[in-house]
C-alpha cells in the first residue's frame, strides 16, 4: 500500500485506467440517453486515455534532460512531470464532452499538485477539489447528473475525511463517485425514461477505481463489463485549404529526424509557397505535418522520402477550390466543418470549408485550423458532442495567433445554413453573427433505428423501431421508415418553412428521396427542397426546415 502518489504510481494509474475503460468501453458506449445505437462516450473515453497514456510512454523514451510536450518551465517534482505529460496528451486527443472534462480534471490535478512534495490524503483532496471546479468550469452550462456532479462528490467525501491517509482518501472519493453515479437517473429524467446512469460518470468511475487499486493494491470493486458492442472508429483529419497560387496543395504526414526536415524545408521552399511544417510531437523518429503549395507534385514527395517516411499523403489540384485572398496564397478567413460522413464532406468541401471527417480529437480540429492559413476561422461542429472539442481547440488557436469563433451547430443541416449566408465583404463578426442566426433559424430532425426497448417521451421503443427526433427529442416511434420520414416532414412543416433539406444516410434505401420529395410536392407543393447524399451512419435521414 502506497504512502504516497509518486510518479511510477501515476503511470500504473494511467495503465490501469485505460485498461478499465477499454474493459468496459462498450458498456459505457451503450449507456445512451436514447436507444440510438450511436453512443460513443465509451470510445472517445477510451481514445483520450490512450493519447494520455501514449504521451507519458513516447516522454519516458526520451533522453534524459530532453524537454517533452507538455513539459513546464516551473516543474519541481517528478509526479508533477509526468502528471502533465499525461495532462497534454490527453488535451490534444481528447473526443467529446467527456473525453475534454477528463482532461481538464487531469490537468486541474497536474496544477493542484505542483510543487507539493508528497501527495498523501489531503493533497489529493485538494487537487479533487480543484479537478471539480475545472470541470464545472469547462461546461458552458454546467448540469447535475453529469460526470460534474460524480467528481464534485468524490471530493466532498476525500475533504470530509480529512485525513492524510492515501489509500482512505481514494476508496472515500471512489465510494461517492460510484454513489453519486447511481443517483444520477434521479437527477436527469432522460437517464430516468431509458433507465441508465449517465455514462461520462460511469468513466469517471473506472478512472477513480483504477487510482484507488494503483494505491491499495486491491480492486476497488467495479461492476464487470457487459458485452462488447459495435463502436465507432475516429477518423483521420482531412484539410482542403482554397486559394490555387500553384497547381497543386501537398499535404502529408513525415516521420523524419529534425535535421532532415530541415532539408525537406529548404527544399519545398524552393517549389512552391504556402509552407507549414508543424512537428506533432510523438513518435521516435518524432513525426511532423507538412503543407505546401506547388507545381511538381513528384519532387515534393520526392524530398520527402529522401528525409524520412512520408503517410497520408494528400494531393489536390486548387484549380478545383474556390478562391481566397491572403498573403502567401493563404486566405484571411476560413471556415471549419467537421462532416460524419463522405458524401457531407464533398458537399461541405464544395461550398469552400475545410473537412475534418468523424469524430475529430482536439489535435485534429487544431491542425485543420492551422492548415487553413487563415488568421480568423469559424468551426461549425454539428454535433452537441463535438461542440466542446471545438471550443477547446479554439483556445489552443488562440496561442498561435489565430481567431476562431465556434458556432455551435447541432446538425449538418444547420453548417449548411450557416454556410449559405458567408458574407466576405462583412466584417468577421458581422458574419459570425449572420451565421449563427441562419444556422439557428434551421430546425432539424434526424430518423434512426432503436437498438433496444426503451421509454421515449413519444411511448416505448422496441428493437428496430424506427425513431424521428426533432432537436434530439423522439416525437414519433414508428415501423416504417417512409411512413415515420413523412409523418416527421409534416409535423416539422406543420410550423411553418420554406426551404427543406433532406440529407440521405449511408443506411437509406435509394427510393428514399425520391419518395420524400414526392410526398414534399403533394402535401407542401410551395415548399422549396433540397436533397444531398450525406452518407451519414446510423441515421438514414437527416432533415433541416428554414
Amino acid at each position: 500500500m502506497l504512502e504516497t502518489l509518486d510518479a511510477a504510481a501515476i503511470r500504473r494509474w494511467c495503465a490501469g485506467a485505460l485498461e478499465a475503460l477499454r474493459r468496459h468501453q462498450g458498456e459505457i458506449d451503450d449507456l445512451n440517453v436514447y436507444p440510438v445505437p450511436d453512443g460513443d462516450t465509451g470510445t472517445n473515453l477510451v481514445l483520450t486515455m490512450t493519447a494520455a497514456h501514449r504521451a507519458i510512454v513516447d516522454a519516458d523514451q526520451q533522453p534524459e534532460g530532453e524537454p517533452s510536450e507538455g513539459d513546464g518551465a516551473e516543474e519541481t517534482s517528478p509526479h508533477e512531470r509526468v502528471l502533465r505529460v499525461m495532462a497534454r496528451g490527453a488535451l490534444l486527443s481528447a473526443r467529446g464532452n467527456s473525453g475534454v472534462i477528463v482532461a481538464q480534471i487531469l490537468k486541474a490535478l497536474a496544477d493542484a499538485l505542483a510543487g507539493v512534495d508528497q501527495v498523501r490524503g489531503r493533497e489529493l483532496a485538494g487537487a479533487l477539489r480543484a479537478a471539480t471546479e475545472a470541470a464545472y468550469a469547462a461546461v458552458a452550462s454546467p448540469v447535475e447528473g453529469t460526470m460534474l456532479t460524480v467528481v464534485n462528490a468524490a471530493a466532498t467525501a476525500a475533504e470530509q475525511l480529512d485525513s492524510d491517509d492515501l489509500s482512505a482518501v481514494a476508496r472515500a472519493a471512489a465510494a461517492a463517485a460510484a454513489e453519486a453515479l447511481a443517483r444520477t437517473p434521479h437527477q436527469l429524467p432522460a437517464l430516468a425514461r431509458a433507465g441508465v446512469v449517465d455514462a461520462g460518470g460511469r468513466g469517471l468511475c473506472l478512472l477513480l477505481d483504477a487510482l484507488v487499486e494503483t494505491i491499495s493494491g486491491e480492486p476497488a470493486g467495479a461492476r464487470e463489463a457487459s458485452p462488447a458492442v459495435s463502436v465507432g472508429v475516429a477518423r483521420d483529419a482531412e484539410a482542403r485549404p482554397p486559394v490555387p497560387l500553384y497547381g497543386y496543395e501537398v499535404q502529408f504526414l513525415l516521420d523524419a529526424a529534425p535535421s532532415a526536415v530541415e532539408q525537406v524545408r529548404a527544399t519545398l521552399s524552393r517549389l512552391g509557397d504556402s509552407l507549414v511544417i508543424a512537428g506533432v510531437g510523438e513518435g521516435d523518429p518524432p513525426t511532423w505535418r507538412v503543407h505546401v503549395h506547388v507545381d511538381d507534385v513528384g519532387a515534393a514527395l520526392e524530398a520527402a522520402v529522401e528525409a524520412g517516411r512520408p503517410h497520408r499523403i494528400s494531393v489536390t489540384r486548387l484549380a478545383d477550390q474556390p478562391t481566397g485572398g491572403g498573403a502567401c496564397g493563404f486566405p484571411t478567413r476560413a471556415t471549419v466543418v467537421v462532416a460524419p460522413g463522405a458524401g457531407l464532406a464533398r458537399v461541405f468541401a464544395a461550398e469552400g470549408a475545410t473537412v475534418v471527417r468523424g469524430n475529430p480529437s482536439i489535435r485534429e480540429l487544431l491542425d485543420a485550423i492551422r492548415s487553413t492559413g487563415a488568421r480568423q476561422v469559424v468551426v461549425l461542429p454539428n454535433d452537441p458532442d463535438t461542440q466542446m472539442v471545438a471550443r477547446a481547440a479554439t483556445r489552443e488557436a488562440a496561442s498561435l495567433g489565430v481567431q476562431v469563433r465556434v458556432i455551435p451547430t447541432r446538425s449538418p443541416v444547420q453548417a449548411l445554413a450557416a454556410l449559405a449566408v458567408r458574407d466576405a465583404a462583412r466584417s468577421f463578426e458581422d458574419d459570425v453573427i449572420a451565421m449563427a442566426e441562419a444556422a439557428g433559424a434551421c430546425r432539424y430532425g434526424e430518423i434512426c433505428y432503436a437498438s433496444r426497448a426503451a421509454l421515449t417521451i413519444a411511448g416505448p421503443c422496441h428493437p428496430g423501431s424506427v425513431l424521428a427526433l426533432v432537436e434530439g427529442e423522439v416525437y414519433v416511434v414508428g415501423t416504417g421508415l417512409l411512413e415515420t420520414a413523412c409523418e416527421l416532414l409534416d409535423r416539422m412543416l406543420g410550423g411553418g418553412g420554406e426551404l427543406v433539406t433532406l440529407l440521405t444516410g449511408a443506411e437509406a434505401p435509394p427510393t428514399l428521396a425520391d419518395a420524400l420529395r414526392a410526398h414534399l410536392v403533394d402535401r407542401w407543393p410551395f415548399v422549396e427542397v433540397q436533397v444531398y447524399d450525406g452518407g451519414q451512419p446510423y441515421y438514414p435521414l437527416l432533415v433541416g426546415v428554414e
